[in-house]
């Protein structure tokens, strides 16, 4: 009989209108990397929620039984004094605190008079940072340091939980492939330690890389579990189980038909940091594309793509912004958002949390919030069915998950916010869609029905900007590459020529050249 760590029964959650997960059985063995996939909505998150008291007893039905005993938390503490830590896509990491201040808060390291020990904490800090493989200062402030060392402090913060379960929401969705193989192997190493580890993601790679054993959820019910032992399971197995079917084509084909016509093109742009203003993030940037074109951009993280898609989106990021835009061959002096949307700019943020979306609020709201003038009469009165009407349409096209338009788009799972975001800018008609990371923390399915929207768009003479760091994206969507590394544009590959080993050296080569040139200064 298998050593199971862990057994979920019979689990049942309801919210209104919604069943989110339908008596989910789990078992997870003592030691092992435990993947949990499924389509967004599918119930993966709230299932982590419950097990790790987010969601406390009483609010679901079914039983959670960890090393032999059945637990009732009521909240976040009662599983983390047990060794159960979750750490979620949205990292919880107060930006002015220091990387110790961070790791201990709520869990202080105190002296025998109960008093703050900061000898104990920054040393324990210190401590838990070299087990992964931190070498800043446990002094820096979180804010100075980036996300994906970011994500390394809040593995460090688990590890001074004493954990024994450690449940990892979307860990990479944020990082570059660099940071993300690290980070697996990280978890390879933990498991070695006897760390018993459950992961959600929709990097399927990343699964076939590094799990046990897979369990697929859809529409909240367990649909089965593989092992994967020897690692010989691929992603179309994976896809299969997600979504009950084959999944032919990952990129759907495209009659590329790129006009010979510009559409929008940027010369000299370059952007300083808007409170360090000394600090260039885009230097001298000039690119262009066409009608019926997908441009791609690739780099690293803090390669200023996204400091130059916002600043040209109506200057909604930078200082000292300087450099020439043009649309349609006239050029055009956006002073804020509003005037980019009326010129036929659009920006799909990559923090859809925080600046794309208003969660408090409906999907209907917030689909139609980016040109309510559209469902408004001349007196500036919203047409309330229309704006309902408008956003069902959206709903029904994005397949948007959700009981109504009337659901606070906080209650939607990741994906499903993703859809309605990008169904706001829809919405909006933009002659050019800047898209930033869109199909970040979002299911194969969700993913495949965004490429069919970009391709819709190009297919009408318009022009798609795509940001992404998942390199086969880019090379299976885009007809040209521009590369970036630290503000800079190092180089720019037609699709028939573009490899991932190509972008990467491309990439690698330029930031040598950059040490080598500080190194001879």
């Amino acid at each position: 009989m298998a050593d199971y760590i862990l057994e979920m029964k019979n689990i049942t959650k309801t919210y209104p209108g919604v069943k989110a997960l339908d008596n989910v059985n789990l078992q997870i063995q003592s030691g092992e990397i435990h993947a949990l996939v499924g389509e967004n909505g599918a119930g993966k998150s709230t299932l982590m929620n419950v097990l790790s008291g987010t969601i406390p007893f009483g609010q679901y039905t079914g039983d959670i039984v960890y090393n032999g005993e059945t637990c009732r938390f009521s909240n976040i503490r009662d599983s983390e004094k047990l060794g159960i830590v979750i750490i979620h896509q949205e990292l919880a990491l107060i930006p002015e605190l220091t990387i110790a201040e961070n790791m201990f808060l709520g869990n202080e390291r105190r002296n025998k008079f109960g008093k703050i020990d900061w000898n104990e904490t920054y040393k324990q800090a210190t401590d838990n940072m070299k087990r992964v493989g931190l070498k800043e200062s446990s002094s820096v402030l979180i804010k100075d340091i980036g996300t994906g060392k970011q994500q390394l402090v809040e593995i460090a913060k688990a590890l001074s939980k004493n954990v024994k379960l450690l449940i990892l929401d979307e860990p990479t969705s944020s990082l570059n492939e660099e940071d993300s193989k690290m980070l697996l192997d990280m978890m390879l190493r933990f498991k070695k330690e006897g760390m018993t580890c459950i992961i959600i993601t929709h990097k399927l790679n990343e699964v076939a890389y590094v799990a046990d054993r897979i369990t697929v959820l859809r529409d909240g019910a367990t649909i089965e579990t593989m092992d994967n032992y020897d690692h010989n399971i691929d992603e179309e197995r994976i896809i299969r189980g997600m979504v009950g079917r084959e999944l032919t084509n990952r990129f759907p084909e495209r009659e590329r038909k790129v006009g010979s016509e510009i559409l929008f093109e940027a010369r000299n742009w370059s952007v300083y940091h808007p409170v360090y203003t000394e600090k260039q993030m885009v230097d001298n940037i000039s690119f262009h594309v066409k009608k019926g074109e997908i441009v791609g951009f690739s780099g690293l993280q803090g390669a200023g793509r996204t400091e130059l898609a916002m600043s040209l989106f109506g200057k909604s990021y930078g200082s000292k912004i300087s450099g020439q835009e043009f649309i349609n061959g006239k050029e055009v002096h956006l002073k804020n958002e509003q005037d980019a949307i009326l010129h036929g700019l659009a920006y799909v943020t990559e923090d859809r949390k925080t600046n794309g979306l208003v969660l408090d609020e409906s999907i209907a709201k917030n689909t139609t919030m980016a040109r309510m003038n559209k469902i408004a009469s001349r007196r500036g009165i919203i047409n309330v069915a229309k704006e309902n009407k408008v956003a069902q349409e959206f709903v029904d096209v994005m397949r948007t998950k959700t009981p109504s338009v009337q659901q606070k788009v906080g209650n939607l799972s990741g994906g499903n916010q993703q859809k309605v975001l990008l169904s706001k800018w829809m919405f909006a008609e933009p002659d050019v869609l800047f898209l930033d990371e869109p199909t970040r923390g979002i299911d194969v399915g969700a993913k495949h029905e965004i490429y069919c929207i970009m391709n819709d768009m190009v297919k009408e003479g318009k022009a798609v900007v795509m940001i992404s760091s998942e390199l086969p994206e880019l090379l299976g969507m885009c007809d040209r590459i521009y590369i970036m590394h630290e503000g800079r544009m190092t180089g720019e590959l037609e699709a028939s020529e573009a490899t991932q080993e190509k972008i990467m050296s491309t990439i690698l080569q330029s930031g040598n050249s950059e040490r080598n040139r500080g190194t001879k200064s």
